[in-house]
């Protein structure tokens, strides 16, 4: 599987983007912090920032990420929000946000190792495209080590559930009780500047 090895804060600033997002609320740099006069961008360059934050932020590489386009473009509706939502319902995604895992990257691992199912059955592909009604758990086998059990009790972290999913209180259970909508993206992105790229 390919990875993505970029350092964190130093893509983030880049990107203009805060590590919060990515799961790492600590994280920051102060490389280059006083060189904060930069040319103007052509039109061509911000809409290649605009797809280049996506494909970091959700952890894609360009041939997946073309392909989702592509695939965008082809559902009803507008081809930005088509492109988002199924981004969203990746099941490393999913799984980062439900509080599973701390980070997109950690999630996808733990996909990979198949410590999941969905609806009861093992997946280990960080792409899996949830469905609403998708039940998603960490399974049996893997709820006593230590990762998954501080993860329910009274210590367990609290996790700011987005509007499509929800968790069973004190469980390592979830559910996608409906697709994402638009208005469910946490970060601030132009998806219209990224039509517009794939466009041309």
């Amino acid at each position: 599987m390919a990875k993505n090895t970029q350092p964190i804060a130093k893509r983030c600033k880049a990107l203009g983007i805060s590590p919060a997002v990515m799961g790492y609320a600590k994280k920051n740099t102060t490389r280059n912090s006083s060189n904060n006069i930069r040319k103007k961008k052509s039109e061509y360059a911000t809409q290649l920032q605009e797809k280049q934050k996506v494909k970091f932020i959700y952890g894609v590489l360009e041939k997946q990420f073309a392909n989702y386009f592509t695939e965008a473009s082809r559902r009803p509706g507008q081809a930005g929000e088509n492109l988002l939502q199924m981004l969203e319902c990746r099941l490393d995604n999913v799984v980062f946000r439900l509080g599973f895992a701390q980070t997109r990257r950690d999630a996808r691992q733990l996909v990979s190792h198949a410590h999941f199912t969905v609806n009861g059955k093992k997946v280990n592909i960080p792409s899996y495209q949830v469905k609403a009604g998708d039940v998603i758990e960490v399974r049996e086998s893997s709820r006593s080590s230590v990762k998954f059990s501080k993860l329910v009790g009274p210590e367990a972290p609290v996790v700011a559930l987005p509007s499509w999913l929800t968790r069973e209180a004190g469980t390592l259970k979830g559910v996608v009780t409906k697709l994402p909508e638009r208005s469910d993206i946490e970060f601030e992105v132009k998806e219209h500047l990224i039509v517009e790229l794939y466009s041309k």
